[in-house]
């Protein structure tokens, strides 16, 4: 196949937007952005969105394109970025994808897994238990049935928990069985790169980068947001913390350093997730793009 998916991956706050723009550049192509969190258009301070200037200098897809009070799930996202995918292909041999949400970089590169039909009762069961329990029973019964899945999965996220619990408990099987099981025929090469650091270093941007957003006014986007704060869209990290803030459970000094906690533990599962796919060409994130460049030249030439 004569058509190039390059994939970038790797932990939040690591640079993945401003190498993909260089490449796209490079490449004379448009990027693709499966970051779950950047889809929403009211959300652009909590997610880091791209900036004007990023945005500017080549073509994006999947940036803010939805909205919150939408319902979008990662098979939508599967749907609709194979159909721009193949729009694409039509004009350019090159496509750049970029972005933190392992889920939807494997629904592209892999297909969207099947899963089991769950009676509806142990969907209410689960909702139920939330419900009197909180996230606790979610975290706790997920780490027993699946602790494979459970490893990776964004535990501040009791959508997505609470998906895998009741496939878990109506299937009798681990979520995790059911994942990479579907062989999809794509219409073009995947060539995946990933970016790294030591962790010390990942976490002193991590830290930067919530220290910036704050200064850039994530504060007044979150609050304008906390009438919403159930919707699925906001349950994740950054937005919870300050909406704990707003409710008057905890200080703002201290949602900004649980917003910091919590956003290292979720790029330590985003490097556990994408550090299993061993056809990911690693590089450190200050490596020189040029030598980038050329070992994508050069797995394109391996693939003739």
């Amino acid at each position: 196949m004569s058509k190039y998916l390059i994939t970038i991956v790797g932990p939040t706050a690591i640079g993945k937007t401003s190498l993909s723009v260089v490449l796209a550049q490079h490449f004379n192509c448009d990027i693709i952005s499966c970051d779950s969190r950047q889809f929403f258009k009211e959300m652009q301070i909590g997610t880091a969105v791209p900036t004007t200037e990023e945005l500017a200098s080549a073509q994006h897809h999947f940036i803010q394109n939805k909205s919150i009070f939408e319902n979008y799930t990662v098979g939508d996202f599967e749907k609709k970025a194979i159909a721009k995918l193949d729009e694409l292909f039509l004009i350019n041999d090159y496509v750049l994808m970029v972005g933190g949400s392992g889920l939807y970089v494997d629904a592209v590169l892999k297909g969207f897994d099947d899963f089991p039909e769950i009676d509806a009762s142990v969907r209410d069961e689960v909702n139920s238990n939330y419900e009197k329990s909180g996230i606790e029973y979610l975290q706790t019964e997920l780490e027993k049935r699946d602790p494979n899945y459970f490893e990776v999965v964004a535990k501040e996220n009791p959508q997505r928990m609470m998906r895998a619990l009741e496939v878990c408990l109506g299937s009798g099987k681990p979520y995790s069985s059911f994942l990479n099981q579907k062989k999809t025929t794509r219409n073009f090469t995947p060539i995946l790169i990933g970016l790294e650091a030591e962790r010390s270093t990942i976490y002193y941007r991590i830290n930067q980068r919530v220290d910036i957003m704050m200064s850039e006014g994530f504060l007044t986007e979150a609050e304008d947001l906390f009438p919403h704060k159930d919707l699925n869209a906001l349950q994740t990290v950054g937005y919870r913390e300050l909406f704990r803030y707003f409710g008057g459970e905890i200080s703002l000094e201290f949602a900004i350093e649980e917003i910091k906690k919590n956003t290292r533990r979720f790029a330590k599962r985003q490097l556990t997730w994408f550090k299993r796919n061993e056809e990911t060409k690693w590089f450190d994130y200050l490596t020189n793009r040029n030598e980038i460049i050329s070992y994508l030249k050069q797995q394109i030439l391996n693939s003739y």
